[in-house]
């Protein structure tokens, strides 16, 4: 922990998405940086066993399921765990997902509505859960996960997942803008490639070659403890991070476009 950073003892995280890839690396991390870190997600025994895993580290990890999608979901796990530790000081919205079919042609209705309903709506549902806790406590921190798909756009995320995470930038803004008076902050996290289980929902998965080159989970989980662990005057308010062989720029044989 660099000498800018604080941490983060005593202090409550929820990670949404907490039970694989990067959410579970963030999970990690800030556990180690002392908090106790609540993790939520669609699927009870995928979190289960990461917080077996974690817990068997000496971290302390609790197990909320959540739909991010559904309202009365987030706000029923929200009321749970800070009915148990109070307010949520730091939260990571980790959530994602995407879809095979996503070029015009072959996208759904239904797949795009799925896509958003998660990458949009669900990170909406969760800050505003927190927010009222956040503003009462006089702070708190929120790292939403775009993508550098949200930052800048490229044709083979494909439509809806290219729209759900650009739709976070003014999101994330909106909340600096009402809440830093309150001391809350909030960052539009975009990572590149990374190695993750999503990547097996491309129409074309990458080559291990190709995957070898990504970043990995930790290394964003890394660039998140430095965000949300940052001194409370200090807001990073948009973060990019990608891959030196970047395939936005360097483009791969599974990336073409295939309608």
């Amino acid at each position: 922990m660099g000498a800018m950073q604080q941490g983060l003892d005593g202090k409550l995280a929820w990670v949404t998405g907490g039970g694989t890839g990067i959410g579970r690396a963030t999970a990690a991390w800030l556990g180690r940086a002392g908090a106790t870190v609540a993790i939520s997600g669609r699927r009870a025994e995928e979190l289960e066993k990461t917080a077996a895993e974690l817990r068997a580290q000496g971290l302390r990890i609790e197990v909320v399921p959540a739909d991010v999608a559904d309202a009365a979901s987030v706000a029923a796990a929200h009321a749970t765990i800070s009915g148990r530790h109070g307010p949520v000081s730091v939260l990571v919205c980790a959530a994602g997902t995407n879809v095979p079919n996503r070029t015009w042609p072959r996208l759904t209705p239904e797949g795009f509505a799925k896509v958003v309903q998660i990458n949009l709506v669900g990170v909406a549902n969760a800050v505003h859960a927190v927010l009222p806790g956040m503003r009462a406590a006089g702070g708190g921190s929120i790292c939403v996960v775009s993508s550098l798909a949200g930052w800048s756009y490229r044709d083979f995320p494909g439509v809806a997942y290219s729209a759900s995470k650009t739709a976070l930038d003014p999101l994330v803004q909106s909340v600096n803008d009402e809440e830093g008076r309150h001391g809350v902050r909030a960052c539009h996290f975009c990572p590149g490639e990374v190695a993750t289980p999503i990547l097996t929902s491309r129409p074309v998965p990458p080559s291990e070659e190709e995957i070898a080159r990504m970043l990995r989970p930790e290394d964003v989980a890394d660039a998140i403890g430095f965000v949300v662990s940052a001194p409370p005057h200090v807001c990073l308010a948009e973060v990019v991070i990608a891959p030196t062989w970047n395939r936005f720029y360097i483009g791969g044989e599974d990336l073409k476009r295939r309608a």
